[in-house]
């Protein structure tokens, strides 16, 4: 199974089902239906596991673009957890520079599968 990691624990990893947003992977794409683990902090010693979701919907979505169906829209950048649009925008581009507009991205719905309880490891 692979890990589909958050860099914090968003209030919106609380909801029945959630949105992210992900660029396409060149070694194997995320798909349709497919059962991923959801980590906080996945490349740190602390990593937290939240439980399994399945991936139930796909969007295609591009920042920099003039066709208004591949925008992201205010409420979609809220749903996802920003104050509104242009804090995703910039979000965006302090953690991916130009690439957020260069590349298309996917926006992904996902939904629990199964949730764990938490095991936050004390800082050292």
């Amino acid at each position: 199974m692979r890990i589909l990691g958050f860099s914090k624990h968003w209030d919106k990893l609380n909801q029945e089902s959630f949105t992210t947003f992900r660029f396409f992977r060149k070694d194997k794409d995320w798909a349709l239906g497919e059962i991923v683990q959801i980590v906080i902090k996945p490349r740190s010693k602390n990593r937290v596991v939240l439980g399994t979701a399945q991936i139930v919907k796909g969007d295609l979505r591009k920042l920099d673009t003039i066709f208004v169906q591949y925008r992201p829209t205010e409420a979609e950048a809220r749903a996802d957890g920003f104050e509104n649009l242009q804090a995703m925008n910039e979000w965006f581009r302090d953690i991916y520079g130009s690439r957020i507009f260069v590349e298309p991205i996917n926006k992904f719905t996902l939904k629990w599968v199964s949730r764990e309880i938490p095991v936050i490891r004390p800082e050292r």
